[in-house]
């Protein structure tokens, strides 16, 4: 009755003794670089023998030399254990600079104008071969993307999450009023209090099509304000500030990005209606990825250079 070996009959540790003894050409020199005794390993050699049929090593004049068994084996085995160790170990490894493939993140749109822009230069400048998706998503879209593995990474304000998210707070932002250059409310005798914001017009961004979270904060002090227009995104916004005596109430990081790049006056709101909450969300299962760790950290660095002065 003949015995056929199938590849099941042998475990990763016997490949490895097989691969570490064919290199040394010695039971003891090989039981040394593996950290075993030599009884072991000496064990493990009667075993392959067995189940290879064949001798492997054999004695020569100047030691140990290997049949042409094991001389067919000794290179394609060195390739598998060194492709093996290199799918288990490698991935640990993240370097930047040789990076290649696609970040995807996604943001509100709010997060989107201040921060996208500056995480594509840093990509540019630290991991040029990367390339970066970036998704505008709501708190629940976002985390829908974020089950189906669709990004990577979610920007937003986030209420409890579920036990398969983690999440980090990494910025508390106040808002600012953004008006056009020489708009009445900057004018020296101008009163700028909140009775005076709330009396103009204002456009607002909501992705929902509801009331912005600025709405929510001002109703619970009692207070509602005259909405001129409602977008979906900022795209429209530096379009209709420009005309008219309409204001814009935004978050810092979003306000100070207009501002920078359209020209406009931003003042703080006259009133501490509170703050928002900026955090990072992502899945477990990206956890300890050292690809995600970097994206995370780049993100953080960004918001906080960006972070403003409280007022």
């Amino acid at each position: 009755m003949s015995f056929v070996m199938s590849f099941g009959d042998i475990d990763l540790k016997l490949l490895k003794v097989l691969h570490v003894v064919l290199s040394e050409r010695s039971v003891t020199r090989a039981s040394e670089r593996l950290g075993r005794s030599q009884p072991a390993v000496s064990n493990a050699l009667r075993r392959l023998r067995d189940l290879l049929g064949d001798e492997l090593l054999v004695r020569g004049p100047n030691g140990l030399v290997l049949t042409p068994r094991a001389q067919a084996l000794e290179r394609p085995l060195g390739e598998a254990m060194a492709l093996v160790e290199g799918c288990l170990f490698d991935g640990d490894r993240f370097d930047p600079a040789d990076a290649s493939g696609v970040f995807r993140i996604s943001a509100p749109d709010r997060l989107s104008v201040p921060v996208v822009p500056s995480l594509l230069d840093r990509l540019q400048r630290f991991a040029p071969r990367l390339r970066l998706h970036a998704v505008t998503a709501d708190r629940n879209y976002a985390l829908e993307l974020l089950d189906r593995d669709v990004v990577e990474l979610a920007v937003g304000t986030f209420a409890k999450l579920p036990h398969h998210f983690n999440s980090e707070t990494i910025v508390q932002e106040g808002f600012l009023c953004v008006v056009r250059k020489g708009h009445p409310l900057l004018k020296p005798q101008a009163h700028f209090d909140m009775a005076a914001v709330l009396s103009y017009p204002h456009v607002v961004v909501s992705a929902a099509g509801r009331d912005s979270f600025f709405d929510d904060l001002l109703e619970g002090h009692g207070l509602s304000r005259n909405i001129l227009a409602r977008v979906t995104t900022f795209n429209a916004v530096p379009h209709l500030l420009m005309q008219g005596e309409a204001i814009g109430i935004f978050t810092k990081l979003a306000s100070q990005a207009l501002a920078a790049s359209f020209g406009f006056v931003t003042r703080p709101v006259p009133m501490d209606v509170g703050r928002i909450a900026t955090a990072l969300a992502w899945h477990v299962r990206n956890e300890q990825d050292k690809k995600h760790i970097w994206l995370r950290q780049e993100v953080k660095a960004i918001c906080h250079g960006l972070k403003p002065t409280e007022t």
